[in-house]
């Protein structure tokens, strides 16, 4: 019996020497090396398809570039998994209790409505300071012109929402943002930043002060396809191009809109800003978002090509057309390769690719679509608004009606019409997310449905915005040369990717708001010096 407890004794004392030490950047990455970090976020990218794409493209750039990389094959993005929320995590460390951002169309208790309405959209301007409550879109809607790739060459503040407590000046969406962001932060330690994303209103990349991102470009994917200036990159046209469709028509059409963000990272590449007027020099934090793999899970048949989208089994083998997205990402980053190493920079450069969201389902079998105005057309007059892909935001014209609503909706027959697996409200919300009481961008309600629950009376095939596996479980590959390989299993987020690039570049990670204050650790494995098993 003695034996035994000294043997206890003696693990237990080891346990406790053996602990990973403080992080520290030299453990593994290359000691002194990283010079330049470029973020890539594949907006739809499931863990899932990146192994089975590096599986079956062996002489792939992602291939590659797993092989001087730590895939994390069990990380996870922001709930809800939607694109602002999803990017939030990355560039600030923060959930949407800390970031404020929920989605880019979402619901304020304590904003005034926009000042002018948009007929392109179709949302009403009102009051301020006599409504208070209101409507906050940050996505394309605030284009001056949105059929323009420019956008109108800036947001237009007459759609912007208002501050009832600041003489109704419009809010911008840096200003929206509560926490600073990875730009700001490396910024203010002598670094330089780019970022590109898909519409102007991710200047909000900039943070708080307005001046993170030094060449920010986001081309409007809603807007109408124009021929492009790049080699064998002119759109499919389409008679009945509006507004709000865009260049996601097509496989071939999203490839064309993202070669925007391509040539734009190129340059940046080579020193220039993004249009290449002017040098400034490789940014010391770069990068930007791809469309391509999204519009292939969603599109279910390409109307030029006839080439299927989505998936054509539960393993997560993709159709044609999604083959063919997946193919041009890859083609991208071996672009985005090719010109570092042209540079001689390749080996001084952190490659990050992650994805802001997956999407759902994965399992075609699964799809179905909700239209009809749900959940709006089940709760009625007592909503204020909801945001709903594969999952539901809702907001109540008053949160002392949460009870009523929840009892009406959590009837057998109102679940089964809206799909609903779970649904988060009072207590079970508030023990997840802040009291809608208190923080007035919070939803009174959140559904979350079941997998392959869509809330359309169209076509797509799939969507994004939820909490399911296929929503959250997203791609997370590291790499730079100089790394060995390693499949790490070890459960991440989204959100330890900014701590991990202040970490890598010098700077203490706590100085992201953020990170600061939802005490977010560094991606595991990458600094410390602790156990080397990995979960291969």
């Amino acid at each position: 019996m003695k034996r035994k407890i000294i043997a206890l004794a003696l693990s237990a004392g080891l346990i406790g020497t053996t602990l990973p030490a403080p992080a520290r950047a030299d453990d593994e990455l290359p000691q002194g090396k990283i010079k330049h970090v470029l973020l890539i976020s594949v907006d739809g990218l499931h863990a899932l398809d990146l192994s089975n794409y590096v599986t079956t493209h062996g002489d792939s750039t992602l291939a590659a570039l797993s092989k001087t990389g730590f895939t994390y094959t069990n990380a996870s993005t922001s709930t809800p998994s939607d694109s602002f929320p999803g990017l939030a995590a990355l560039v600030t460390g923060g959930s949407p209790t800390t970031t404020g951002f929920w989605y880019d169309v979402t619901f304020n208790r304590a904003t005034s409505p926009q000042a002018k309405s948009n007929p392109d959209i179709g949302t009403t301007g009102g009051n301020c300071p006599g409504t208070i409550g209101g409507i906050v879109e940050f996505d394309e809607g605030v284009d001056t012109d949105l059929k323009r790739l420019d956008g109108g060459g800036k947001i237009n503040p007459a759609f912007l929402p208002r501050d009832p407590d600041n003489n109704c000046a419009p809010i911008f969406p840096h200003q929206y943002l509560r926490v600073n962001t990875i730009f700001e932060v490396v910024k203010a330690h002598g670094g330089t930043t780019a970022w590109t994303d898909k519409h102007p209103s991710y200047e909000w990349t900039n943070g708080p002060s307005g001046k993170g991102v030094d060449d920010f470009f986001g081309p409007e994917i809603n807007s109408i396809p124009v021929a492009l200036p790049f080699p064998g990159c002119t759109p499919v046209p389409f008679a009945d191009n509006a507004p709000d469709d865009g260049w996601t028509n097509s496989f071939q059409d999203i490839q064309c809109y993202d070669e925007t963000h391509v040539q734009a990272v190129l340059n940046q590449i080579d020193g220039f800003t993004h249009d290449r007027s002017k040098r400034v020099g490789v940014p010391t934090v770069f990068g930007t978002n791809f469309q391509a793999v999204s519009v292939g899970e969603k599109l279910a048949v390409d109307p030029v090509t006839g080439a299927k989208g989505g998936y054509t089994d539960v393993l997560g083998t993709p159709g044609v057309g999604l083959a063919s997205e997946l193919d041009f990402i890859d083609q991208s980053l071996g672009k985005f390769v090719k010109e570092l190493k042209k540079e001689g920079i390749y080996d001084s450069t952190l490659i990050i690719v992650s994805a802001k969201h997956g999407q759902s389902p994965i399992d075609v079998t699964k799809r179905r679509g909700i239209g009809g105005g749900q959940p709006a057309a089940t709760i009625g007059a007592a909503e204020a608004f909801d945001i709903s892909d594969d999952g539901s935001l809702i907001w109540l014209t008053d949160p002392e009606l949460v009870g009523g609503v929840v009892a009406n909706i959590s009837t057998p027959a109102n679940q089964e019409a809206l799909g609903i697996q779970e649904i988060f409200a009072g207590q079970s919300l508030r023990n997840k997310f802040n009291d809608p009481g208190s923080d007035p961008r919070t939803p009174d309600i959140i559904l979350k449905t079941n997998t392959g629950v869509i809330f359309t009376g169209g076509s797509k095939l799939s969507e994004h915005g939820g909490f399911n596996e296929d929503d959250t479980h997203v791609a997370l590959l590291v790499s730079i040369p100089g790394l060995s390989p390693r499949h790490i299993k070890t459960p991440v987020t989204n959100q330890q990717v900014p701590a991990t690039i202040a970490r890598v570049l010098g700077i203490n990670p706590e100085n992201l708001d953020a990170v600061r204050k939802e005490q977010i650790q560094v991606l595991p494995f990458l600094f410390t010096d602790g156990d080397r098993d990995d979960n291969k």
